[in-house]
């Protein structure tokens, strides 16, 4: 029997219509679907009948399926000649571990293809009226993990307070009080704008706005919990002015049916 293929595909940020025609094309002709926790319904639904779905989520410690055993099942459905999709939140290599999982299939001689998608870290915040970067503001980001694998160096939060650009972190809200105060121990400002965005990208999108030293509060005063991006920098002041969440509408469903004449 010939080998099959794995696309690793990036879901987005939540939004079903954000993924690439090119991602949704690979859906729908997947004989096997490996997803994680967070990718939205609406794209597992847009698979064929006769797919098989392979839920592999992972919450805040606790991996109900461990890395090796996803690799393996990527490998074992691959080698039994099956068109295999690991449809990732977000984008595959952005802290989606598929740089792991695409160097376990080169090692196997399986063939593989990345298909990208938007990460939270750009998508979500801009659906919360949060860019990235602004002229006036902010001339670089940067993305960083709030949760690292055991056995790693721990983040540098004194060194990253020193950065000029806006602080983007993925998985860090169950430290989010933590690293808020090893940032300001490190020289930046307490009054420094910081937000939290929950569900982003999404009708329900929740968002906690204040300071260093007011977000852990105002987190809890919205209600928040992780998974949630935190984002820190002057561009957190533009949301009022950018953000487009109250005008939203949900054309997911519209948007997927579209691609099927493209």
């Amino acid at each position: 029997m010939n080998k099959g293929k794995v696309w690793l595909v990036g879901a987005g940020p939540g939004d079903p219509s954000l993924i690439t025609v090119k991602g949704l094309h690979c859906i729908r002709e997947a004989t096997v679907i490996v997803h994680d926790r967070l990718v939205n319904p609406k794209l597992i639904a847009q698979a064929p009948d006769t797919c098989q779905i392979i839920n592999v989520g992972k919450t805040p410690n606790h991996h109900p399926v461990p890395q090796e055993q996803i690799n393996q099942i990527l490998i074992d459905h691959a080698l039994a000649g099956k068109n295999v999709v690991r449809l990732k939140g977000g984008d595959p290599y952005v802290f989606g571990r598929g740089g792991e999982e695409a160097e376990s299939l080169s090692r196997h001689k399986i063939a593989f293809e990345i298909i990208p998608g938007i990460s939270s870290s750009i998508g979500g915040l801009a659906y919360a009226g949060i860019p990235v970067t602004h002229r006036d503001y902010s001339s670089s980001f940067h993305v960083v993990t709030g949760h690292l694998c055991q056995g790693n160096e721990p983040q540098n939060w004194h060194a990253l307070a020193k950065t000029e650009g806006t602080l983007i972190i993925l998985m860090g809200m169950t430290r989010q009080e933590e690293i808020c105060k090893l940032l300001i121990e490190g020289g930046k400002s307490p009054d420094t704008p910081a937000a939290a965005v929950m569900y982003a990208s999404q009708p329900r999108q929740k968002i906690a706005k204040g300071t260093l030293s007011t977000l852990k509060q105002e987190i809890e005063n919205q209600k928040l919990h992780a998974p949630a991006l935190i984002v820190i920098g002057n561009v957190v002041n533009l949301s009022e002015i950018l953000s487009f969440a109250s005008t939203q509408v949900d054309i997911s469903h519209e948007s997927l049916q579209l691609v099927e004449a493209m």
